[in-house]
């Protein structure tokens, strides 16, 4: 270990008096720091309740982009004058702690290396590191309660010794792409909720209801068998009778009974026309569930709000009864790629794209086949040269298409692959309903869509949702992380299952903060963008580029061009100035 490197791990250096940000001023690159280079600030001192940390690598994401364009019109951002209150980017960082305010001691030591779970929530109200508040482009700031007070505890996650600057500081996008294959949706019946059960005018069929109906306080029931009035009926909740409606009622009845926040659970008997089923499911509250139970198919393709199934984790669930609750719980719904399966990956040249492809080919009992689509060609040429080695190594096998050059349809180019049987799994890392569609037109009918990407509530799409009842299809969204899913992911990297450094594309120093948001926005680099703010005058580079620029950066480099801990260790003790 060289000595500068040692001196920047234990931080046993003069602290400078003044440091460099990017602090956002307004919407759009004019606005972010001043005259397009960053400002100096003071360096604080911690309060007693704070933490004066130190930002040791920044990933750059295309969702600060989104936070550029919009300024405080952005919804993390409550409509706030960042000319008056700034932001700052960067929610995506690796830190280490310098110094500890005195009602912290023991909680916390300098030296200490955290990585940031930026989703906080206190008293139930939704903030962000990186957005309302002011997050990791800079060199040093203070961490007080609104970070380390929150209704999940402290946002800080504590590293592994083995983790280095840039994997860390990759653990939350990791961990999205984690959270995705991680339950999110609620699989029984809402303790206290509002349940409408809703069948068909004269249906006369026995159905039973073996658990969960008795978690309700309010059982809506329309135009149901009479079995299923008399299970209502002795399960103590109120039971309010509303008979001969039609679609135009729906709306009316979600604003009587639920005072416009939607059904809780929703079950839905017999169910025959898609249209229908599509109008009772824009009744679902954020959350709830909607149990489709039946044996016939739908006359057609049912019209869903692909943003809802993403941003509010509504859950279609069903069987075919006549056990109502056998459709409920984790065992009858999977959120994990099929072991041994077939998983589509639709968009998997991006940086999220690729970690999506890069976990199943190195899940432990995962799918044996991927295929990955892209239309990029210099993005297909980084998914052959990434994963086709890894594929083979780990005994699976990988198939890249691009729908642009291809002269078969997408559709018949999955059908053929899987030899007309379609795919186990379907990954969505595109914000397009047709994408979002076309991905469920060559599911297996036991698959599961994943919408990965998303879409504004109130983005519709046609899938065949008949096959959640007839055959357990599932349709997944996720949005955002916890810490769990953070930590799984460093419990893979140590366990050595799973390699976060290989997203790293390009890196860059703290001057060059402008050019790298204009490289996200132009998909310039085919993987992850990591900046080192502690190393200023550093230009923003591909790994390609190190050979040439940077050779005693790029010796160290692992196979495949492969980022590494002992790369970083070479950029920190070529480039990183200790403060006099």
């Amino acid at each position: 270990m060289g000595e500068k490197y040692q001196i920047y791990r234990s931080v046993r250096y003069p602290l400078p008096e003044d440091n460099w940000a990017w602090q956002l001023y307004g919407a759009g690159l004019e606005n972010l720091g001043r005259g397009g280079q960053p400002e100096a600030l003071s360096v604080p001192e911690p309060g007693d309740d704070q933490l004066l940390v130190r930002i040791d690598c920044i990933g750059m994401c295309f969702s600060d982009t989104k936070i550029l364009k919009q300024g405080g019109s952005h919804p993390k951002l409550y409509n706030r004058n960042l000319a008056v209150e700034p932001t700052r980017l960067g929610h995506e960082v690796s830190l280490t702690i310098v110094k500890v305010g005195k009602n912290l001691e023991g909680m916390y030591h300098p030296g200490q290396r955290m990585s940031m779970q930026p989703d906080i929530y206190q008293q139930g109200k939704s903030t962000a590191y990186g957005y309302t508040i002011p997050g990791g482009m800079i060199q040093y700031h203070l961490i007080g309660p609104e970070l380390l007070v929150n209704d999940e505890g402290p946002c800080l996650l504590p590293v592994h010794d083995e983790m280095g600057y840039a994997e860390s500081a990759l653990l939350e996008p990791w961990g999205c792409v984690m959270a995705a294959y991680t339950q999110r949706r609620r699989l029984e019946p809402k303790p206290g909720g509002i349940m409408w059960i809703i069948g068909q005018p004269g249906d006369e069929t026995v159905f039973t209801f073996s658990k969960g109906l008795d978690a309700p306080s309010v059982i809506v029931l329309t135009d149901v068998p009479p079995s299923v009035k008399t299970l209502a009926g002795s399960t103590g909740a109120k039971i309010i009778e509303c008979n001969g409606l039609t679609a135009h009622d729906f709306e009316a009845l979600k604003q009587e009974q639920t005072g416009g926040l939607g059904f809780d659970d929703i079950v839905v008997l017999n169910p025959t026309s898609a249209e229908t089923v599509g109008q009772i499911a824009r009744l679902i509250a954020r959350r709830g569930t909607c149990n489709l139970v039946g044996t016939e198919p739908l006359d057609g393709l049912t019209q869903v709000d692909l943003g809802r199934l993403h941003y509010d984790y509504i859950a279609f669930l069903g069987t075919r009864g006549p056990d109502i609750a056998s459709a409920y719980g984790e065992r009858r719904n999977r959120c994990e790629l099929r072991p041994g399966g077939t998983a589509v990956f639709i968009g998997a040249g991006g940086p999220m794209g690729q970690m999506h492809v890069q976990r199943a080919l190195e899940l432990p009992d995962g799918p044996k086949m991927v295929i990955a689509t892209e239309i990029s060609d210099e993005r297909l040429q980084t998914l052959q040269t990434m994963f086709m080695p890894l594929a083979k190594k780990n005994g699976r096998t990988i198939h890249i298409f691009n729908p642009n050059t291809s002269e078969i349809s997408f559709y018949d180019f999955v059908m053929e692959a899987t030899q007309g049987q379609g795919a186990d799994d379907v990954v969505v890392s595109v914000p397009a309903a047709k994408l979002m569609e076309e991905g469920d037109s060559v599911l297996k009918p036991d698959g599961m869509l994943v919408l990965f990407a998303g879409v504004p509530n109130g983005t519709m799409g046609y899938v065949k949702l008949d096959n959640v009842y007839l055959s357990n299809a599932q349709f997944t969204g996720t949005s955002g992380l916890t810490m769990n899913d953070q930590a799984a992911v460093m419990e893979r990297r140590i366990a050595g299952t799973l390699s976060p450094a290989r997203s790293v594309a390009a890196i860059g120093g703290m001057d060059c903060a402008i050019d790298a948001f204009n490289a996200v926005m132009e998909s310039r680099y085919p993987g992850k963008i990591m900046i080192f703010p502690q190393i200023r005058n550093l230009p923003l580079m591909g790994l390609k580029e190190l050979e040439t620029r940077l050779p005693e950066v790029a010796a160290r480099l692992g196979e495949d061009l492969m980022w590494t801990n002992e790369t970083e260790e070479a950029l920190i003790e070529l480039l990183w100035e200790p403060p006099q």
